[in-house]
């Protein structure tokens, strides 16, 4: 056997041909949002489908339960207009924030956020998807309660139809509260227990009549989120509503719904990269 020098051997036999190469592999597109978002949606919403109608039950009797306890306090005018309002948009905070804070706490201690990290799926999307998801189990309760409180306060009905803005805004502000709590949280414990604190604010800051409340906690429930969508709501009862100032709350509330779902959104990112 001899050893040949590699300075004899043909050029062509060393060299490697370029056009042989394969071509490089181009990226796919990048996930755009709104397709990332139908999807994160329609999986969440399969997904919590039979877990949380039972706990939409429950919300739903709740905020019956407090109108009829409330009833034998109010008898009408605006203190029974905020009673059903806040009763209504209560079911809101109690699956938006309440049970949002719970999947998100939980799924940042189990490690489930590694598998939304490993999807080509934007972070908002992720967010946006169970945010729209757990606020779309609300609707049915919300309608039952608003329609239930009209029947026993007796307020009119005939702009029941501003639930179409109400339950989607306070749905956003809330939702992105909860999922804000449940990504910051350290402990699933600790995002369970600020998402029942945030229900109970919704609870005492929304069902009773402010002008019985004092001015530090006319304040604060100035702050909550759920209080404009409440306010709108509640201004459609009267006999010639001012629809510049529920435009205005819906406006305020709207304008809420997108800070908490963006500050939620930075949650999200700053969890996923833990």
């Amino acid at each position: 056997m001899s050893v040949v020098p590699a300075e004899v051997l043909p050029g062509n036999a060393l060299a490697v041909d370029e056009t042989a190469r394969p071509a490089a592999a181009e990226l796919g597109p990048r996930a755009r949002l709104w397709p990332s978002l139908c999807a994160v949606y329609r999986a969440q919403l399969s997904r919590a489908r039979v877990a949380r109608i039972p706990l939409l039950f429950v919300a739903t009797f709740q905020s019956i339960g407090i109108m009829i306890l409330m009833r034998g306090v109010v008898d009408g005018g605006a203190e029974a207009q905020a009673v059903v309002a806040g009763s209504a948009v209560l079911v809101v905070a109690f699956v938006a924030l309440n049970l949002l804070a719970q999947y998100f706490g939980q799924l940042r201690a189990s490690g489930g956020l590694d598998h939304y990290a490993t999807l080509p799926v934007p972070p908002a999307a992720v967010v946006l998807g169970a945010a729209g998801a757990y606020a779309s189990f609300t609707v049915p309760g919300t309608v039952v309660t608003a329609v239930f409180g009209c029947v026993l306060f007796g307020l009119p009905v005939a702009h029941l139809w501003v639930l179409v803005a109400v339950i989607p805004l306070a749905g956003a502000a809330l939702a992105g509260l909860g999922a804000a709590l449940g990504l910051l949280a350290p402990r699933p414990e600790l995002a369970t227990l600020l998402g029942q604190l945030g229900m109970s604010a919704a609870l005492l800051l929304g069902v009773l009549p402010a002008d019985r409340m004092p001015e530090v906690v006319r304040l604060a429930r100035d702050l909550l989120p759920s209080t404009y969508g409440v306010e709108a709501f509640a201004r459609t009862f009267g006999p010639h509503p001012d629809w510049a100032f529920v435009l205005g709350d819906l406006a305020v509330c709207g304008a809420v719904g997108v800070i908490s779902l963006a500050v939620a959104t930075w949650a999200y990112r700053r969890a996923a990269v833990r």
